[in-house]
């Protein structure tokens, strides 16, 4: 009798501390996931420190970069050829005046174009030069803000207008001289 007694002891003193089947998938998993963790963290740890400072590659380019200007002069030619609204209007206005993107008017839409009209030229070349809404403003890029007041009096006047292109400053004073 003493010694089925003796192998049911033994057997309790060694139950461990898992005792059911979700147990042993949580130790699983923390045994593998938690050293990969650890290992990645310390590979991180060892390697960041064989990043090169900023500047420390190319020393003279770096300092270059911070001492910069803000801002910068660009030289145009002044004798190019002013572009005509049509021209303007395919390169600058037709990707979203053509489709009416964002809310914009689109080209040749009278009753789009109404209420902006009546607003005046100099209002619309105003909102074309400085941006509205989702458009960007126009003026101090690639084009002149003549070139933007062509551009505005060709697509107001497909909508409905009747506002005169303007001239460039040289023609508009040998017509005034004549």
């Amino acid at each position: 009798m003493s010694d089925t007694s003796t192998a049911h002891v033994h057997d309790e003193d060694h139950t461990g501390p898992i005792k059911n089947p979700k147990q042993l998938l949580l130790a699983v998993a923390y045994s593998f996931i938690l050293p990969v963790f650890i290992i990645i963290g310390l590979v991180y740890f060892v390697t960041s420190g064989n990043k090169p400072a900023a500047g420390s590659v190319d020393p003279e380019r770096a300092i270059a970069e911070r001492i910069q200007k803000v801002g910068m002069v660009e030289i145009r030619d002044a004798n190019r050829v002013m572009k005509t609204g049509e021209q303007v209007f395919q390169a600058q206005c037709s990707a979203c005046h053509l489709i009416g993107a964002a809310g914009s008017p689109k080209f040749g839409d009278t009753a789009a174009w109404a209420p902006r009209i009546k607003t005046g030229f100099d209002a619309l070349w105003n909102s074309a030069l400085k941006g509205k809404g989702a458009m960007g403003a126009q003026g101090g890029g690639d084009l002149s803000d003549l070139e933007v007041a062509r551009g505005v009096v060709y697509m107001a006047n497909k909508g409905g207008a009747n506002f005169e292109e303007p001239k460039a400053p040289a023609a508009a004073a040998s017509e005034a001289a004549k």
